[in-house]
């Protein structure tokens, strides 16, 4: 798993990958901007005209705990783009990630796995709606979670496992998806849950480094290749060839 990262790490700023890593910075940039405002306005709207809107759908019993909360939206609509910036990065690496997917895993797979077959690319409409399927479940469970941020310390640990546990599910079933079909993929993800897991804590700890994340697609695919093609032991190409060669299939 360590050997993996590495090897993501070490290929992000190769030549190659360049292009790609500008482009993606340049969409996160975009989607951050735009996503950040959007919260930011939400949020100013919940601490204004929302909090009267929801004592008046759930009842005057709620009163105190709506205060509680429109006290914390305040808190974060003041910390306007900053807060949605470093709030939404793992959702928009998420949607980054499904955009160029298949560019970065080519690279991968020409450059450490040439002589295995090579993974089919995606459907953008596929690889699109994975990504905004895990982006909103980011921000979903990112909401829930937030109010123990400014209760207790315990709110970061669970957005950082959170973060692991679906960086590392995206990444791997895009991965995957490649040379399986979708149903596979995700029954091959389960089955190693606990290996996919913890390689999303390494993608979760990179994420979480003010702008060394906006490569988090490039290092997140390029990792979660490496994992699949390990997970899925050794393929019939190699043991054919070592088989002909006399070279022990590694």
């Amino acid at each position: 798993m360590i050997d993996a990262a590495v090897k993501a790490l070490s290929q992000i700023l190769s030549p190659p990958m360049r292009s790609i890593l500008w482009r993606s910075i340049g969409l996160a940039l975009v989607l951050i901007t735009v996503l950040a405002i959007g919260l930011q306005r939400l949020l100013s709207w919940f601490a204004t005209s929302g909090q009267g809107w929801a004592e008046t759908l759930l009842g005057p019993g709620f009163q105190t705990p709506l205060n509680v909360l429109a006290w914390i939206v305040s808190i974060a609509a003041g910390l306007g783009i900053v807060f949605g910036a470093v709030f939404l990065m793992p959702a928009i690496t998420s949607l980054v990630a499904s955009v160029f997917v298949d560019e970065v895993a080519d690279h991968v797979e020409r450059e450490y796995y040439p002589a295995e077959r090579p993974g089919v690319a995606l459907p953008l409409g596929l690889a699109v709606t994975e990504g905004i399927k895990i982006a909103l479940l980011t921000i979903l469970v990112y909401l829930i979670a937030l109010p123990f941020v400014f209760f207790a310390g315990a709110g970061f640990l669970a957005f950082f496992i959170a973060t692991a546990w679906l960086q590392g599910r995206q990444y791997f079933e895009l991965a995957a998806m490649r040379f399986r079909p979708p149903a596979e993929a995700k029954a091959m993800r389960k089955e190693n849950a606990g290996i996919i897991f913890t390689a999303g804590l390494i993608i979760a700890a990179f994420v979480s480094i003010p702008i060394v994340n906006l490569a988090t697609p490039l290092f997140g695919m390029a990792f979660m290749v490496h994992m699949h093609k390990r997970l899925s032991g050794p393929r019939p190409e190699l043991i054919e060839r070592s088989r002909k060669t006399s070279v022990p299939v590694v």
